[in-house]
C-alpha cells in the first residue's frame, strides 16, 4: 500500500531540495529520519517535516506500522515563483525571483528494506609492475681533500 504526504509552496527552491531527497530515497523510514536529523541544510527540516506527516497518515488512516515503512519515492517539483524588483543604479530595476517547491514523499510497505552498502573504490585494483634491472653506476674512487694551508700572522 502507497501512502503520500505533500508539502505545497515550501519556501525553498527545488533544486536546493532535491540534493537531500536523492539521499532518502529506497530507505527504511528511521534511517531516513535518522539522516535527516544530521543533515545541515534547511531542506533537511522540511523533508523531514513532510516524511513524519506521511508516517502520520500511515498510523492513523491506514493502520500500518512504521518499522515496516520504506520510502519508495521523494521528489521535488517547483512551485510558483514569487517575482519582487529592487531599485538598481541610473534608476533602473533588477528582478528578484523567490522560489517555492512541491516535496512529495511516497511510503510503501511492499518494497523490501535495503541497507546502503559502502561504496566501493571505483575503478581496478593496481598491482605491482615488475622493475627493469638496472645496472648501479661503478662506486667512484674518493676524493681527497687537501687541507687548507695555515694562515699565519707576524707581529710587528
Amino acid at each position: 500500500m502507497q501512502i503520500k504526504s505533500i508539502h505545497r509552496g515550501a519556501r525553498i527552491s527545488a533544486f536546493k531540495c532535491r540534493e537531500v531527497t536523492r539521499e532518502i530515497q529506497g530507505l527504511p523510514v528511521a534511517a531516513a529520519l535518522d539522516l535527516l536529523a544530521f543533515t545541515p541544510r534547511k531542506a533537511a527540516g522540511l523533508v523531514a517535516k513532510t516524511l513524519k506527516s506521511a508516517v502520520a497518515n500511515a498510523e492513523n488512516n491506514n493502520n500500518l506500522r512504521a518499522d515496516k515503512l520504506v520510502v519508495q519515492e521523494a521528489t521535488v517539483g517547483e512551485g510558483p515563483t514569487f517575482k519582487r524588483f529592487q531599485p538598481k543604479a541610473r534608476g533602473s530595476a533588477g528582478p528578484i525571483r523567490k522560489r517555492t517547491s512541491h516535496i512529495r514523499i511516497i511510503l510503501s510497505d511492499e518494497i523490501e528494506i535495503k541497507t546502503r552498502k559502502p561504496k566501493k573504490a571505483a575503478g581496478k585494483k593496481k598491482t605491482a609492475k615488475p622493475v627493469a634491472k638496472q645496472k648501479a653506476p661503478a662506486p667512484a674512487a674518493p676524493e681527497t681533500v687537501a687541507p687548507a694551508p695555515e694562515q699565519t700572522t707576524t707581529q710587528e
